[in-house]
């Protein structure tokens, strides 16, 4: 098969050699998008990371297309509907991050309460002084989760250990979650309402999208922690929650316009019509980013040393398994075709 990596760094193009013996491989550093794709048409394999344009206007572009293997547990970056219409097989890695990402998610956490990135850089500044640095103790405030997959569940078993009270709101909760004895489970207005720290878990795809009718609901002086999808909250809400104080503060480790942030370009190439609304959106990043009491980190809550191997491990497993007409981790009710022999195309 024609195989085509995107998004790759070296050491992920080093572990993926192993397919370059029965298969045509390329590696690319370049996300998939509507300007490169003409050099990648023939590919029948290709494995994005979250940052490729997999809309139907691009995937059309490549007609030998029957495996999308996308690096990431996510795949509503990608069109389901047309990869089912077009025969599309795409697979994901479902369960590389339970610990990076919850981790991360306490590490945003316990940085706002404590004021940490602020304190830090007083003291390079030979500031040692502790004024406006009085943190909050995490013991006894109450965490709500929203989205109680593995992720979720691993939050709320971290923040017990900090002595918190945990709350879960989940539409559809697992058997996992549904026999843990300290899911405590809640609608979503209940939860807005009784939490100090509101982390979001969701899925893409979820539906969930907190914007003013939601943050009203919240306690004054709310924290958000955001690791799960920048869709998932209105940026411009979050702002005006924050500008007024109805939030004390937001950890994101995602935001609206990731793509087009700090590469402005990218919403005029990717639309034929400038989109008024995420103009809208990439503005309200802007803003939030430089609010004093919002952090903002790159979409880096995944990426730790063993997360990263079992993402790659898991993805060549997925490629390999397609091709031997066993696909693994498929996301799309897609019959796999039959895929090309081995070798150039």
């Amino acid at each position: 098969m024609k195989i085509v990596i995107f998004e790759t760094e070296q050491w992920e193009a080093a572990a993926c050699a192993r397919l370059a013996g029965p298969h045509a491989l390329a590696c690319t550093p370049e996300p998939l998008r509507p300007d490169n794709v003409a050099r990648f048409a023939d590919a029948e394999v290709i494995s994005p990371f979250v940052h490729s344009n997999l809309g139907a206007a691009v995937l059309a572009r490549m007609p030998r297309l029957r495996l999308i293997a996308t690096r990431s547990t996510g795949y509503d970056h990608v069109d389901l509907a047309y990869c089912r219409e077009a025969a599309i097989t795409v697979c994901n890695v479902p369960d590389y991050g339970d610990h990076t990402v919850a981790e991360h998610a306490f590490a945003l956490l316990l940085a706002l309460c404590r004021h940490i990135p602020e304190a830090t850089e007083r003291v390079r500044r030979g500031d040692v002084r502790a004024r406006d640095l009085r943190g909050v103790e995490l013991t006894g405030k109450t965490l709500g989760v929203i989205g109680a997959g593995r992720i979720g569940r691993r939050v709320l078993q971290i923040a017990r250990g900090f002595g918190m009270r945990t709350l879960a709101s989940d539409p559809s909760p697992d058997a996992a979650a549904r026999k843990d004895p300290d899911f405590h489970a809640v609608s979503l207005p209940e939860l807005l309402a009784a939490s100090d720290v509101i982390s979001l878990h969701a899925p893409g795809g979820s539906g969930l999208r907190l914007s003013d009718p939601e943050f009203a609901l919240m306690k004054t002086g709310a924290l958000l922690i955001n690791t799960a999808r920048g869709g998932a909250v209105d940026p411009a809400a979050l702002l005006r929650a924050l500008s007024s104080g109805r939030l004390a503060g937001a950890g994101l480790d995602v935001i609206a316009e990731e793509q087009a942030f700090g590469d402005e370009a990218e919403i005029f190439r990717q639309d034929a019509q400038v989109d008024p609304a995420r103009l809208r959106a990439l503005l309200a990043d802007h803003a939030l980013v430089r609010l004093p009491n919002v952090l903002v980190t790159p979409h880096i809550a995944y990426n730790t040393q063993e997360a990263v191997d079992r993402i790659i491990e898991t993805t060549l497993g997925n490629i390999e398994a397609y091709a031997a007409g066993a696909a693994r981790n498929v996301v799309t009710a897609v019959t796999p075709a039959s895929p090309s022999p081995g070798g150039p195309t």
